[in-house]
């Protein structure tokens, strides 16, 4: 199941090391994806999670500030298009939200008027065109940023879809639930699946370049393609614990990141992994290098700057 919908609002219950200056008490409180704005020095960074929370920053990450939405349900996905101030944000109870400014405004979409759809995940390819997949294969595309959705059925199974990434060369790729990998080349119209080395979901996924992603999921299960997703193999790694988010640093390390404690660090493309043991303890969903180069974990402990691994 998505991790992004399991963990737990136990927050305020720890005590986590590690926390940003904060001018907003949500910026405390269950986050569970981030994004930046734009490419650039200056890029706004925008968090999202429970009860409708959006966090915007404008310092690199160092401040926070809640910014207005109508939205009052758990916040599970956050993409801009590139080099583009238009992005959307996805929810539970059927929640879209879109901005034209770089976060500092929402306005709600709907592509559907079921309210029991779960949004999972969004991703926006250009300041017209987005993508946004859940629970139970429910998924809808926007060619009018957002005036009008129609659904697509990307798997013949109705399986809970958790992550889109979109390559350097144009391939997307959606992972989800029981080892579900997809790729599509024409931006979404159609879909074709790949054989997946595993059963387990997967809830993460990174584009390397020159056709490499690596995927990540349940019991630390990490694979990788070397060509834009049309096959993937599995990648030995001594961690059992689920895997929810990986990042690549300035330097070319690779931070992966999921289950409390469960940290790990790739020197060589994520060809080989070793554990990290930074000052974090709570679960973490998302991580994000900052326009300035550092890494900033999301999830039950609010926003966190980790160190340099």
């Amino acid at each position: 199941m998505k991790l992004r919908v399991l963990l737990p609002s136990l927050w305020f219950l720890l005590c986590p090391l590690g926390l940003l200056a904060q001018s907003d008490p949500a910026a405390r409180t269950l986050l569970i994806d981030a994004a930046l704005v734009a490419s650039g020095p200056e890029s706004p960074l925008v968090a999202v999670g429970e009860r409708g929370a959006v966090l915007r920053s404008t310092d690199k990450g160092e401040t926070w500030q809640r910014v207005p939405t109508p939205a009052t349900a758990m916040l599970t996905g956050v993409s801009f298009a590139p080099h583009s101030a238009h992005g959307w944000v996805v929810g539970h109870d059927a929640t879209v939200l879109h901005t034209t400014d770089g976060g500092a405004t929402w306005t709600a979409q709907r592509p559907t008027d079921d309210i029991g759809t779960s949004f999972l995940a969004v991703l926006a390819l250009d300041p017209q065109t987005a993508l946004v997949v859940g629970a139970f294969g429910q998924s809808f595309a926007t060619h009018d940023a957002g005036q009008t959705w129609a659904p697509f059925r990307p798997s013949e199974e109705d399986l809970h879809l958790n992550t889109l990434a979109l390559t350097p060369d144009g391939t997307l790729v959606l992972a989800g639930e029981r080892g579900l990998l997809l790729r599509s080349t024409d931006r979404g119209a159609t879909w074709q699946p790949a054989e997946s080395p595993y059963e387990s979901s997967f809830y993460g996924l990174l584009a390397l370049g020159e056709g490499r992603l690596l995927a990540v999921g349940l019991r630390g299960r990490i694979v990788a393609s070397d060509d834009s997703g049309q096959t993937w193999q599995p990648v030995a790694n001594a961690s059992t614990a689920l895997l929810a988010t990986a990042a690549r640093l300035p330097d070319g390390t690779l931070v992966f990141a999921g289950q409390a404690r469960a940290f790990l660090v790739s020197r060589d493309g994520g060809q080989t992994f070793s554990p990290w043991s930074p000052d974090l303890t709570t679960a973490v969903s998302k991580i994000l290098v900052a326009p300035d180069g550092t890494l900033l974990a999301f999830g039950e402990a609010g926003v966190t700057r980790l160190p340099a691994p």
